[in-house]
């Protein structure tokens, strides 16, 4: 179960369906290759997290046309019988180099190159397109809340305003990807072994007579992992109810994992309670806050002084609030021998398959990236793109969510704090190198 229906072919839109019908008539099958980029930074973004390979790669290699597809496309009177006939039997027999999940990258570098023949390059376009930019968008900002938590711990609780089920199960991993530590989708959890988190609702509190009972059931179901939600009424004297709970429990041999906080002043209110806890000898018990939490929410309440141990975040980063949408585009780039380029005002593309390669110092800090052609080498600089499809087949099993997680940490780490700010960052160079800039000028003309 991920959201989507057990095939895809059909989740495009109709002009690539007949475009790759008037391909097929006119006889058009050389190679071509389509580059995915994005054109623009949304505000207050200089860098992105790319995600969402596996899922475009086990879609591709799984690429079959099935009898309804076929019969649902026949019903529509479009489409010739011979152009359907030639779908029954198509499979992607193309190549795919690709950026790996977890690596920063910047804007006009191509995230993925698509080569194969026209017709199968060009149906794969809003497939790829809508996968890697929902994924890409997300673990972006779910970069951005773990930057600005600085070490603090972020829980994804995004999953009730999320759009749609699939978007749900993407975020928690997208989210983990770039650092959080858990998620509350248990779905989530049980697909991509993710540490799964929660605690209760004020539903739960309120339907007891009294909160310290319903604190005390609590607790007497879940003796080793309870965080009770002390704002149901009164956040401080909920917290004072909990405290006297911690207790009772601390006789018992166990302990009360912490408290959430969930509306109000949370600066103010993690520094109060803090002091009841740390009163009642709950030195360890920890102060979770929730509550329309996102990275510019969570920088300014540890700027503040806030007390808080972790933080829920959800609604803000699950939908991408402040940037909902990338300007993310698949264009053709190379057809046959032919290298080609968009001169559309303000869409120009660079033409030709392409290499990124990145220039680090001493310290394995990243210095600037050089978009190349393909065949090119450029110095001492690492080609990021990395060849993931040969003849419609993977070349290795996926990297685990883990080593994808890894490979995030390390490259964030050697992204310069410049970058990073959420006000208005430095714009990190990626140039053209000049053979590229020759074949732009050629293609142009």
């Amino acid at each position: 179960m991920t959201g989507l229906p057990q095939r895809v072919e059909l989740l495009t839109d109709l002009y690539e369906l007949t475009m790759a019908a008037s391909y097929f008539e006119n006889r058009m099958a050389e190679p071509a290759t389509f580059s995915l980029f994005i054109r623009k930074y949304p505000p207050h973004r200089a860098y992105f997290v790319a995600a969402g390979l596996e899922d475009i790669l086990e879609y591709i290699a799984n690429f079959q046309f099935s009898e309804d597809d076929i019969a649902f496309l026949e019903g529509t009177g479009i489409f010739s019988k011979d152009f359907l006939h030639y779908l029954k039997t198509l499979r992607f027999t193309g190549k795919i180099r690709a950026i790996p999940e977890g690596e920063i990258f910047f804007g006009d570098e191509p995230i993925l190159e698509v080569t194969a023949p026209i017709i199968e390059a060009q149906l794969l376009e809003t497939l790829v397109i809508n996968t890697i930019q929902v994924q890409s968008m997300i673990a972006t900002k779910a970069a951005r809340c773990v930057h600005a938590a600085k070490g603090h711990g972020v829980v994804d609780f995004s999953l009730r305003r999320t759009h749609g089920a699939d978007a749900g199960l993407k975020v928690a991993r997208s989210s983990y990807i770039t650092g959080f530590v858990a998620t509350s989708n248990v779905l989530a959890g049980k697909l991509y072994h993710i540490p799964i988190a929660g605690t209760m609702a004020h539903s739960y509190v309120s339907s007891f007579g009294n909160e310290i009972e319903a604190f005390r059931a609590f607790v007497r179901s879940f003796p080793k992992k309870s965080i009770l939600l002390v704002d149901t009424y009164d956040t401080i004297e909920g917290t004072k109810k909990a405290a006297m709970v911690g207790q009772e429990m601390a006789k018992r041999g166990e302990r009360l994992l912490g408290i959430r906080l969930d509306s109000g002043d949370m600066t103010k209110l993690s520094r109060e309670v803090r002091k009841i806890l740390d009163k009642a000898g709950l030195q360890g018990s920890q102060i979770f806050a929730s509550g329309n939490f996102d990275e510019y929410k969570i920088e300014k309440a540890i700027k503040d002084g806030a007390k808080i141990d972790a933080f829920g975040v959800g609604t803000k980063m699950g939908v991408c609030a402040d940037a909902p949408y990338l300007d993310i585009v698949y264009k053709l780039v190379q057809y046959g021998e032919r290298s080609i380029m968009k001169l559309s005002t303000g869409k120009v593309n660079l033409p030709g398959e392409k290499q990124v390669f990145r220039k680090v110092d001493s310290q394995g800090l990243f210095m600037g990236d050089v978009i190349a052609t393909a065949d090119e080498i450029v110095g001492d600089g690492r080609p990021l793109l990395e060849p993931v499809m040969e003849r419609g087949k993977l070349l290795r099993p996926h990297p685990s969510l883990e080593e994808i997680r890894k490979r995030f940490k390390e490259s964030f780490h050697a992204l310069d704090g410049k970058y990073k700010v959420l006000n208005k960052p430095s714009y990190y160079p990626a140039i053209p190198s000049p053979h590229l800039k020759d074949l732009q000028t050629a293609a142009s003309s």
